[in-house]
C-alpha cells in the first residue's frame, strides 16, 4: 500500500545496516490533489527542493566521505517521497562503498527517480542562506486572530479599485501538522504575483488558519496556490514554503504558474 499510514512515520524502526532503496516510500500525489480539486493538466509547474544535511558513504578504500545535497523532485511526478523514508534511505548509504562521489550522486538520483516516477536531480552542496529575506513581510500587521483551522480560503480577497501590482509577500508564521504523527511543521512562505493587490490582512489570516491543519508540506503549498488563484485571480503566481529541518532534511515546495517568471531565488531560510 502507499498511504501515509503504511509508511514508517510514527513507528519505531531499526537503523538501516546496509544500502536499501526499498526504504524509500512513495505516496501518490493524486490523493491530496483530489481533495482540493486539482487535476490534470496541472495548473502549475514547479518542484519540491530538498536539502540534505547528513549524507555519508564510504570510498573505494572504506574511508568515510561526507556531503550535503540538494534534491529536486518535479511536481508532475506521480509520487512524492515521504520524508522519514528519505532519511532512512540516505542513512542506508553510510556503509556503502562507491568508487567516486559522482557514483554516489548518480545512485541517489537513480533511486529517487525510480520511486518518484520522474527524473529527480541531485547536486552535492546547498544553496546560500538568505539573511535579508525576500519581499514585504505581512507578519508586522496588527491584527487579532482566533481562527487556527481548518484552512479558510474565504479570508482571501483582492483590494478593489487599485491598479495592478507585481509584488512579493512573505510570512514566517506558516505552521501545519504532520498528517500521521501530528508533529508540528514550521515554514516561511513567500508569495510572488502580478495582478490586483491581494488584501494582506486576509492573506495573513488565511495562512494562520493552517496552524492546526494536518497535511503534507507539498499538499499545503498546492492548497495555498489553488486558493490564491481561485480567490484573487492573479495573472501569474509563484508560491514557495521553506520548511524547517527535521532529521537532517528540509523541504521547500515551489509551485509556479505556467506563464510566470520564476522570480524567487533558490536560497535557504535563516531557520533552515
Amino acid at each position: 500500500m502507499n498511504t501515509p499510514q503504511d509508511s514508517t512515520l510514527g513507528r519505531e524502526v531499526a537503523y538501516p545496516s546496509g544500502y536499501d532503496p526499498a526504504l524509500l516510500f512513495p505516496i501518490p500525489r493524486s490523493a491530496g490533489r483530489d481533495e482540493i480539486g486539482v487535476h490534470e493538466p496541472l495548473p502549475f509547474i514547479g518542484y519540491d527542493r530538498w536539502h540534505a544535511y547528513e549524507l555519508s558513504w564510504l570510498d573505494a578504500h572504506g574511508k568515510p566521505c561526507v556531503a550535503t545535497a540538494t534534491l529536486k523532485v518535479p511536481c508532475d511526478s506521480p509520487y512524492l517521497i515521504e520524508s522519514k523514508s528519505l532519511k532512512l534511505y540516505l542513512n542506508s548509504l553510510n556503509a556503502t562503498r562507491f568508487n567516486s562521489a559522482e557514483a554516489a550522486r548518480e545512485r541517489i538520483a537513480s533511486d529517487l527517480s525510480a520511486r518518484a516516477g520522474a527524473d529527480v536531480s541531485v547536486d552535492f552542496g546547498l544553496p546560500p542562506v538568505d539573511a535579508a529575506g525576500e519581499g514585504s513581510s505581512i507578519d508586522v500587521l496588527d491584527v487579532s486572530i482566533d481562527d487556527y483551522g481548518p484552512p479558510n480560503a474565504s479570508y482571501l480577497s483582492m483590494v478593489a479599485g487599485q491598479p495592478e501590482v507585481e509584488e512579493t509577500l512573505s510570512s514566517a508564521l506558516l505552521k501545519s501538522n504532520c498528517p500521521v504523527t501530528g508533529q508540528p511543521d514550521w515554514a516561511s512562505l513567500t508569495l510572488c504575483y502580478a495582478g490586483a493587490p491581494i488584501d494582506r490582512e486576509g492573506l495573513l489570516r488565511y495562512l494562520i488558519s493552517f496552524r492546526e491543519h494536518a497535511e503534507f508540506h507539498e499538499q499545503c503549498v498546492e492548497r495555498i496556490f489553488h486558493d490564491v488563484m481561485a480567490r484573487c485571480e492573479p495573472r501569474w503566481l509563484v508560491v514557495e514554503a521553506r520548511y524547517t529541518r527535521r532529521g537532517g532534511l528540509d523541504i521547500n515546495p515551489r509551485r509556479i504558474s505556467a506563464t510566470a517568471p520564476d522570480v524567487l531565488a533558490s536560497v535557504r531560510d535563516l531557520r533552515q
